[in-house]
C-alpha cells in the first residue's frame, strides 16, 4: 500500500511512516506493539475529521472482514470489524437477519461506523452501536480483550463509541432482527409545512427523514415502514443527476439569484412521488458519487425545526454557492458514554459542501447555531470542538477517559488531533 493516505472526500490527507493491513488479530497486536506511533486505524476512510491522520502508522482493517458466526434464534451475528456495510447487508440477508436500521451510505466499515456513532433515522431506532452484544479489541499493549454485554455492560458503553482510541475493534456481535421488508415513500412538501408539523411527521413512521434543497422552499420527505406486501420495483435513482442540475443552476445563474431560485423551486415542486416495497437491504442505501465534506450536529429533538430554520436563513443569505441538500433525521436515546445520543431523543441536521471548494467558511458560520442549541457534533464529521467544550456535553466524559487510559496506558492510539479532543498532554 502507498504511504500517502486520504479520506473519501480528499479533504484529510496523511503521510504516515507505515501503512499496514494485518490479516488477523495476532498480526494486528504485533503492529500495535511495535509499529511507529501514533497508531491509527482506518475502516473505509469515510470520516471527514482527522481521526485517522497520523505521521506514525495507519492500520487498515480491509483484511479483517466477513462473518465469524451467527445465532439463528437470537438473530445475532458475529462479524469482523473491517466488514463493509454493503457486504454486511448481504451476509445478514443470507442468514435470515437484517440490521434494524441504516443510514443512506453503505461504504463504511462496521468498525468505523460503530466508533463514530453512525446512524439512520427513526425516533425509536438507535445508532449502530446500540446493537452491540460483544466487542473484541486489541488494546494499546497489543493484547486481545473481549467484552460481553452480560457482565461488561459499563465497558461496552465506554468502548462502543470510541473513535478508535479505546483499542482497535476486531470483532463484534450485533443484535439484529429477522429479515424484513419496507414500504418506502417519498414526496415533496413546502418546508414551512414540514417545520410546522415536524414532530408529528417524524413520529408517524418507523423511520422518517427529510432533505431540504437550498433555495427551493421545499423538503423531500422519506418515510419507511414495515410491510408484508409483495416486492415492487424500486424507482431508478437520479440523485446524482439532480445534484448536477443544482450545480449548473448555481454556477450559470450566479448573476441572477431570483431566476435561480424560481427554477430550483419549480423543478423540486415537480419531483414525482415514490412508493415501493423492497427487502430491507434494497431500501436504505443510495449511490453517492459526487464528493462532499459534511458537518452534522445532534440536537435536542424539539429544537430541530428552530435550528434548521436558522441554518436555512444563514445559507440562503450568505452562502449562494451551497447547493447540496440538508439532511434531517431523528435518533433514539441510548446509554453509551460518548454517544451524541446519550440520554436524549435527538434531531440530527447535516449540511454538505462540494469537495471541490473550501467548506470552512460555511461550516464555521453554521457551527455557532448548532452549538447555541446544545448540539453535539458527529464524531466523524467536521467540527471545531476540543476537550473543554466536549466535556460539558457528555455527563460520563471523565468515566470514559478513565476506561481509555486503562485500555491504552501508553497513548499508542493518541494522535495530535485526538490529544486535542480528549485533553491529553503529549
Amino acid at each position: 500500500m502507498s504511504n500517502t493516505w486520504s479520506n473519501w472526500s480528499g479533504y484529510v490527507t496523511a503521510e504516515p511512516r507505515l501503512v499496514a493491513s494485518p490479516a488477523d488479530a495476532g498480526a494486528l497486536g504485533d503492529l500495535v506493539r511495535t509499529a511507529p506511533g501514533p497508531v491509527r486505524v482506518v475502516g473505509a476512510g469515510h470520516s471527514f475529521t482527522p481521526l485517522v491522520k497520523s505521521e506514525g502508522t495507519i492500520l487498515s482493517l480491509e483484511k479483517l472482514e466477513g462473518l465469524v458466526s451467527h445465532d439463528t434464534e437470537k438473530h445475532q451475528a458475529r462479524v469482523r470489524a473491517g466488514t463493509r456495510l454493503g457486504s454486511l447487508m448481504h451476509i445478514l440477508q443470507d442468514i435470515g437477519q437484517g440490521l434494524p436500521n441504516m443510514g443512506d451510505i453503505d461504504r463504511q466499515a462496521i468498525g468505523g461506523a460503530l466508533g463514530t456513532a453512525t446512524h439512520g433515522s427513526g425516533p425509536t431506532l438507535g445508532a449502530y452501536h446500540t446493537q452491540l452484544e460483544t466487542v473484541q479489541i486489541v488494546d494499546g499493549l497489543g493484547k486481545l480483550r473481549d467484552f460481553k454485554r452480560a457482565g461488561d455492560q459499563e465497558t461496552i458503553h465506554a468502548v462502543g463509541v470510541a473513535l478508535g482510541a479505546f483499542g482497535v475493534m476486531t470483532e463484534v456481535t450485533l443484535n439484529n432482527i429477522a429479515t424484513y421488508r419496507l414500504r418506502r415513500r417519498k414526496w415533496v412538501l413546502p418546508i414551512a409545512d414540514m417545520l410546522r408539523d415536524f414532530e408529528t411527521m417524524m413520529a408517524a413512521h418507523r423511520s422518517a427523514e427529510f432533505y431540504y434543497i437550498p433555495f427551493s422552499g421545499y423538503a423531500q420527505f422519506i418515510a419507511s415502514d414495515f410491510s408484508t406486501a409483495a416486492t415492487t420495483t424500486r424507482p431508478t435513482e437520479d440523485d446524482e443527476g439532480g445534484l448536477r442540475t443544482l450545480r449548473r443552476l448555481r454556477t450559470g445563474l450566479a448573476w441572477l439569484p431570483s431566476l435561480r431560485r424560481r427554477l430550483i423551486r419549480d423543478a423540486v415542486a415537480k419531483v414525482p412521488a415514490e412508493d415501493y416495497v423492497q427487502d430491507w437491504l434494497n431500501v436504505y442505501a443510495s449511490d453517492r458519487q459526487t464528493k462532499f465534506n459534511e458537518m452534522e450536529y445532534h440536537l435536542p429533538f424539539d429544537e430541530g425545526p428552530k435550528v434548521l430554520a436558522e441554518i436555512i436563513e444563514l445559507t440562503e443569505k450568505r452562502f449562494p454557492e451551497v447547493y447540496f441538500p440538508m439532511e434531517v433525521r431523528s435518533v433514539a436515546p441510548d446509554q453509551f458514554w460518548l454517544s451524541p445520543f446519550y440520554n436524549r431523543l435527538t434531531c440530527s441536521i447535516a449540511i454538505h459542501h462540494d469537495a471541490a471548494s473550501d467548506p470552512l467558511p460555511f461550516m464555521r458560520a453554521a457551527e455557532p447555531i448548532f452549538r447555541k442549541y446544545g448540539g453535539r457534533p458527529h464524531w466523524g464529521k467536521m467540527h471545531s470542538l476540543k476537550a473543554a467544550e466536549l466535556k460539558k456535553l457528555y455527563p460520563r466524559w471523565d468515566d470514559a477517559m478513565a476506561v481509555r487510559r486503562d485500555i491504552d496506558p501508553q497513548n499508542r492510539f493518541i494522535s495530535p488531533y485526538l490529544a486535542g479532543l480528549f485533553g491529553i498532554e503529549r
